[in-house]
C-alpha cells in the first residue's frame, strides 16, 4: 500500500485538503483521495462537501479532472450515491480505484456498474497516476 504523502508524487501536489473522514491531494489534472479507516462514505455526509469545495477550487464541474480513490484503508462506499453525483451535473474525465486486496477489487467491480466505462481499477498508485496523466494529456491534445 502506498499513501500519497509517502510517495514521490506528493511533491507534485498543488494542494492538500484534510477532512475528518479523509485526505485529498490536488494535482493539476487529477485528484487522489484517501478515505479514513471504517468510514461509510456517503454523498450527504462526505462526497457533496468534497465535490463542492473542489469544484470551486478548480472552477469547474470536474469535466477536465480524473479522480483516483487510493484505498489504503478499509472503508465502505454507498455505490448508489453516485447517482447524486450525476444528478448535480458533476462529471469526471475518469475515475480510478487503487485496491490492495481482493475485497477491494470486488467492490470496484460493483462501483463500475454505476460509473460505466470511465472507471479503471489498479493495484498500485503509480499505475493509477500514470493512467490519470495519460487520460488528461490524450484528451487535451485531441481538443
Amino acid at each position: 500500500m502506498e499513501h500519497v504523502k509517502s510517495s514521490p508524487f506528493y511533491q507534485e501536489a498543488i494542494q492538500e485538503i484534510n477532512y475528518s473522514f479523509g485526505n485529498f491531494y490536488l494535482f493539476e489534472t487529477f485528484i487522489v483521495g484517501e478515505i479514513n479507516k471504517d468510514i461509510v462514505f456517503t454523498w450527504e455526509d462526505h462526497a457533496k462537501t468534497v465535490v463542492e469545495e473542489i469544484s470551486n477550487l478548480y472552477d469547474q464541474n470536474g469535466k477536465d479532472l480524473v479522480y483516483i480513490s487510493n484505498r489504503v484503508n478499509p472503508y465502505s462506499v454507498v455505490p448508489s450515491d453516485w447517482l447524486h453525483f450525476f444528478k448535480y451535473s458533476y462529471s469526471l474525465k475518469g475515475y480510478g480505484i487503487v485496491s490492495y486486496n481482493p475485497k477491494g477489487i470486488l467492490n470496484a467491480m460493483l462501483e463500475k456498474l454505476f460509473m460505466r466505462s470511465k472507471l479503471q481499477s489498479f493495484t498500485c498508485l503509480t499505475d493509477a497516476i500514470a493512467w490519470a496523466k495519460s487520460v488528461s494529456k490524450t484528451e487535451d491534445t485531441a481538443a
